[in-house]
């Protein structure tokens, strides 16, 4: 059996235990049933931490509470594994593949089993196990991992096209333009700049596909491209572009915090990039 996105629920238990990190950026559509919504996640960061040591990678920025990104990326894989309707559930326990691997490529599934408060949602967190630790327990069920794009094209910067930037949304709403850098966003002759900024991403992304990084946003591939405005070796910036309904050009829609786009980006995959890092 799979998830009933459908199914009413009338009561739930909401338990933080660290600040959420904040995304401006909706990545996932918000009617489909959330975490906590599906389950009583009882010390939710104590079970974060075992998780975070059995895939051993930096799982917060400096600036962040521990394992902030790690529990974005566990609330935005299950909202999309909904969205796929690919929830495992039985009479007894359910399951969802996280899409996260040991080092030794071991597949971590998150496993609930039946909540013991009445009156409150179906499942309990039970924790997060390896292929091995459910086969040991008797359980069988496998379910997939969240699938992200169907075209593997999707994933690569079309170097033929040019990029036509937003620049009344860049420039002209506030959030967005607090992103840049105060030297550059006063500055008469900005927009040349950011011209500028994009010619040398283009180039950067010439030398090296992997420079353009990809993020899921609404059903759709997006690619995060650096945009350095100041230094040209160091981004202060993610132009966040996708693909013209023509085809044969880029839209630069916003743009992000590093911070934000490596948030972003790790929810599809570990961002394999010099310029997109937790560490800077």
């Amino acid at each position: 059996n799979l998830l009933d996105i459908r199914s009413p629920n009338t009561l739930y238990v909401y338990q933080f235990e660290f600040t959420i990190l904040i995304i401006t950026t909706s990545l996932l559509r918000r009617s489909a049933m959330e975490l906590f919504e599906f389950a009583f996640c009882h010390e939710f960061g104590k079970k974060l931490s075992y998780l975070s040591g059995m895939c051993p990678e930096k799982w917060n920025f400096d600036n962040q509470p521990t394992n902030t990104i790690l529990k974005s990326y566990i609330m935005h894989t299950f909202l999309k594994l909904v969205e796929e309707n690919n929830i495992f559930q039985s009479e007894d326990y359910a399951l969802f593949n996280t899409g996260l691997y040991t080092e030794h490529y071991e597949a971590i599934y998150t496993y609930f089993t039946r909540n013991e408060i009445p009156n409150r949602q179906k499942w309990f967190l039970n924790g997060f196990y390896t292929e091995y630790q459910l086969t040991s327990m008797g359980i069988s069920s496998r379910p997939k991992r969240a699938n992200y794009f169907e075209n593997p094209a999707d994933l690569v910067f079309d170097t033929n096209c040019e990029i036509c930037p937003q620049y009344a949304h860049i420039f002209g709403n506030t959030e967005n333009r607090n992103r840049i850098p105060k030297s550059v966003r006063e500055e008469m002759n900005r927009e040349i700049l950011f011209d500028g900024a994009i010619k040398h991403a283009k180039h950067m992304i010439d030398a090296n596909y992997k420079t353009a990084v990809p993020q899921y946003y609404r059903g759709h591939i997006q690619l995060l491209i650096p945009i350095c405005l100041i230094d040209p070796s160091v981004p202060d910036l993610a132009l966040v572009v996708s693909k013209s309904e023509s085809g044969d050009q880029y839209l630069g829609h916003t743009c992000l915090t590093l911070d934000m786009a490596y948030n972003n980006a790790r929810l599809i995959a570990r961002p394999d990039s010099a310029w997109l890092k937790i560490e800077r």
